[in-house]
């Protein structure tokens, strides 16, 4: 038996803010709960089929890097879809990376790392 990934869940300060960023950055439609928290949905599936977002509002910001974070592959030109999501307020950060990577590290607007890779991830 194995288990697999149904779910991230991530403690936000600003509800509002990282519900229109992740949700607009992913495509995932917003279940917005009444206890200070949000589901992202992606559109038409079910989560057995790709990983829901939680947003769980936590009222404190981040603190240091994340021990585990994101790693987000586009339909299409990567360095075309690290630009629309810096747009959208992810920002690029520096955690060490020699810049021959096979990725891009940003920060979502609550400085939350997560990587846009050059192409999906092999073997």
């Amino acid at each position: 038996m194995v288990v697999r990934i149904a779910q991230c869940t991530l403690d936000v300060d600003d509800l509002d803010v990282m519900v229109a960023f992740w949700s607009t950055a992913l495509g995932y439609e917003v279940e917005q709960g009444d206890d200070g928290s949000a589901k992202l949905w992606p559109p038409g599936q079910s989560s057995a089929t790709s990983p829901t977002v939680w947003l769980q509002g936590s009222g404190t910001p981040k603190r240091g890097k994340n021990r585990l974070h994101l790693d987000l592959v586009a339909d299409a030109d990567p360095q075309a879809e690290v630009q629309r999501l810096l747009s959208l307020g992810a920002r690029r950060v520096d955690v060490g990376q020699t810049g021959t990577e096979g990725f891009t590290v940003l920060a979502d607007p609550e400085g939350n790392e997560f990587c846009v890779l050059d192409g999906p991830p092999t073997r």
